[in-house]
């Protein structure tokens, strides 16, 4: 069969600046279907939410489907299946409906998918009941189910536990998830596929897209099992790699800080498997936005396999940042080649005091939109016997933010000079150099400066 399925998965849509993000790459594959003969059943959604589009686009994907199966058993698209294959096609919505018994002719399986039409709830544990009554337990052959859906479960019996007898029959399941109107959710769809749950599962939010996946599925399917495979993954500038774990299939390893490798000598050789390979990168970009976690991802084995990986992205909130006092301008100049000494006039420094800097930064926690904030920082010192002297007051008007919702806001540089003379540990009998420890206290307020408060109207 090939590589049945790939997936790439990350732990969260969402992180902040330096956030960091578990991915995960996923596989699975079987041996040949033309020495492996393999009855397949299709259970096809035709509840009410896949009118239109998306039902005529699973019927497209369906008849791809049926004939990459037909021409991959006997070398041809001859309206029958062969080498002991058949396909069958269970139907559902309120309930589930056998449309076509496990057969050969092709004609009659993409007539039956062509006849459905749209309407009802959905039902699944139905249609995983009507799809294992199909098999014959008598028979050698591989069983595969293929569960295309579009939404969650709104009638009959929960589906999870007729999925779970399905499987430990020996029943091989994949699902095909489209993101229809009420959502889906994946996990569930994990939970019925079969282990490991994240290579057997495939979701897009576009129905146009269904034919092709319906045809990766058929044509990794017809395929032996992949060997010498080798996986290069670049991810996104804007991240680093930082660590990953060591898969139980293969070997992975680091290239560069965007760059790994994944080798795996087999897979899918002699039965039905699975890898997976969890690495996590951090976010090292300044800007805020939705970014795609890889650069590019590349495939190769030794069998041809056609494989593709899906392109998650991450949203990235790197929160308002104010930088409320601009740092210095400096002053540029060149030295001339082979030139090894230079005097340089950098003109007028006016001197501020003796001292150290302090540079402080604060975030103000959920600033509501439109609206400005004042801020105060004040700066104490503390002698040894706790006596404190102030140091500085800085009062800032913080520009209001336009998004729609409150967030945090950065404030990023807030300057202290602390001159030499006032340093307070001479009277402690330490060090006053710059060298010494000076201990300080910082206080911070800030609240509204605009309000929604407006005079009563004279009452009439």
């Amino acid at each position: 069969m090939g590589i049945t399925n790939s997936n790439k998965q990350i732990d969260t849509d969402r992180i902040n600046c330096d956030g960091v993000l578990k991915i995960t790459l996923a596989l699975a594959a079987a041996p040949d279907i033309a020495s492996n003969p393999t009855d397949i059943v299709l259970v096809l959604d035709r509840s009410g939410s896949m009118a239109g589009s998306p039902l005529a686009n699973m019927k497209a994907g369906a008849n791809t489907f049926i004939d990459i199966i037909d021409e991959s058993t006997d070398g041809s698209q001859d309206g029958t299946i062969g080498f002991g294959s058949r396909i069958g096609i269970v139907s559902f919505a309120d309930t589930a409906s056998i449309n076509a018994p496990l057969i050969t002719s092709t004609a009659d399986l993409k007539s039956a998918a062509d006849s459905l039409t749209a309407g009802g709830l959905t039902n699944h544990a139905d249609a995983f009941a009507k799809a294992v009554q199909l098999f014959d337990p008598a028979s050698s052959n591989a069983k595969v189910i293929v569960m295309f859906t579009d939404g969650k479960t709104t009638a009959g019996a929960p589906p999870a536990p007729v999925a779970a007898a399905a499987r430990a029959s020996g029943i091989v399941i994949y699902c095909i998830g489209l993101t229809g109107a009420d959502g889906i959710d994946v996990s569930v769809l994990n939970e019925w596929a079969t282990d490991p749950d994240d290579s057997h599962v495939a979701v897009t939010p576009d129905d146009s897209e269904l034919e092709e996946l319906f045809a990766d599925l058929a044509a990794n399917i017809s395929k032996p099992g992949a060997t010498n495979i080798v996986i290069d993954e670049m991810i996104n500038p804007d991240f680093i790699i930082t660590s990953i774990i060591p898969p139980a299939r293969g070997t992975a390893m680091s290239i560069n800080p965007t760059t790994l490798q994944w080798m795996i000598p087999e897979l899918g050789v002699t039965g039905n498997e699975g890898a997976s390979l969890e690495f996590y990168i951090k976010h090292t970009g300044t800007d805020s936005g939705t970014k795609q976690v890889n650069q590019s991802i590349l495939y190769s084995d030794s069998e041809g396999n056609d494989v593709t990986f899906p392109s998650p992205s991450v949203k990235v909130d790197c929160g308002t940042v104010i930088t409320p006092e601009p740092c210095p301008v400096p002053v540029n100049f060149a030295i001339a080649g082979c030139q090894d000494f230079a005097v340089i006039d950098l003109g007028d420094v006016y001197l501020d005091s003796q001292g150290r800097i302090v540079e402080l930064n604060v975030t103000i926690k959920n600033v509501c939109p439109n609206k400005r904030v004042a801020l105060a920082v004040i700066l104490d010192e503390t002698d040894c016997h706790g006596t404190e002297y102030h140091r500085g007051l800085k009062t800032l008007t913080i520009p209001a933010h336009s998004y729609p919702s409150c967030r945090d806001v950065l404030v990023k540089c807030i300057r202290f000079i602390l001159p030499g003379d006032t340093a307070v540990s001479v009277s402690c009998g330490t060090d006053s150099s710059l060298c010494g420890t000076r201990d300080l206290k910082a206080w911070v307020i800030a609240h509204y400066i605009d309000s929604d408060f407006d005079c009563c109207s004279t009452i009439k």
